[in-house]
């Protein structure tokens, strides 16, 4: 009994140092662009059954009646960490480079191998072939290939790309696609503000911005990160706790077991 405890005690312990290391990592970013928080998910245990005897009165004297028993958990584990996809703050930076999504939305990259991946951080950058990168040098898709005659650019809320060159001429570039899925918190996170499609996160849905559930897009906005410092440290204040009374569980149980050792006849 006395080790079952001491087990389910550990895996408290266990699982409240993966919440803090969550934790730690969303304050960690809480200035990185368009960065979405983690929350941690957890499970109980299976339980086992113990077997007691129940004892009743009939006719004055004791006898055994129907067995009863009770389930005792085997503590807790983690099993996931979710992403919660809440918007963050739009701060302009009055770069025509840089992009915000107002809602729902990513913008898709394609990545030196060829693989697409997506992300909210729109502070893009212009490479030396007139390409709209992200800080990484992943091109944008669809491609936006601006000439050396570009003297200005806009980008309106749906994404439309009109450009101003140097001789006079404007015309209309193109524009900027938008993708969301049905299940954001299923796609993969692979660092760099970048996520992967998985199984879990649906196939990329392609739109316009402002129209059929897609945000807006707005030039010369950031989306900050949506981590609350506040909510963060009360959430670490509760797991610090919670981590501090599973280990007084474990030195209780330990002192039950030295005063059981110690038993005389």
């Amino acid at each position: 009994m006395s080790t079952r405890a001491l087990r389910t005690a550990a895996s408290g312990m266990f699982a409240q140092q993966y919440n803090i290391e969550v934790i730690s990592n969303n304050i960690a970013n809480m200035n990185t662009t368009a960065f979405k928080k983690n929350k941690a998910e957890f499970s109980d245990l299976m339980y086992q059954e113990i077997p007691t005897n129940s004892i009743s009165s009939s006719g004055g004297a004791q006898s055994q009646t129907n067995e009863s028993r009770i389930q005792i958990g085997n503590g807790v584990q983690p099993v996931s960490t979710q992403k919660l996809f809440q918007q963050g703050d739009i701060q302009q930076t009055f770069n025509k480079f840089d992009l915000a999504i107002n809602g729902e939305g990513f913008f898709q990259v394609r990545k030196p191998d060829g693989n697409f991946v997506y992300t909210r951080d729109g502070s893009f950058k212009v490479n030396p072939d007139g390409q709209l990168v992200t800080s990484l040098g992943y091109a944008i898709d669809p491609e936006i290939q601006l000439s050396e005659d570009t003297v200005e650019l806009k980008i309106s809320r749906d994404g439309t790309i009109e450009v101003l060159e140097s001789d006079g001429k404007s015309y209309t570039l193109g524009e900027v696609q938008l993708i969301r899925f049905m299940n954001p918190g299923g796609l993969k996170a692979l660092g760099d503000n970048l996520f992967a499609e998985t199984d879990a996160s649906g196939v990329p849905i392609f739109g316009t911005g402002g129209e059929n559930g897609f945000g807006e897009i707005h030039q010369g906005y950031l989306e900050s990160s949506n981590v609350d410092i506040v909510d963060e440290m009360i959430s670490m204040i509760s797991a610090q706790r919670a981590y501090e009374i599973n280990s007084k569980t474990v030195k209780t149980v330990e002192e039950m077991m030295t005063m059981a050792n110690n038993l005389k006849r």
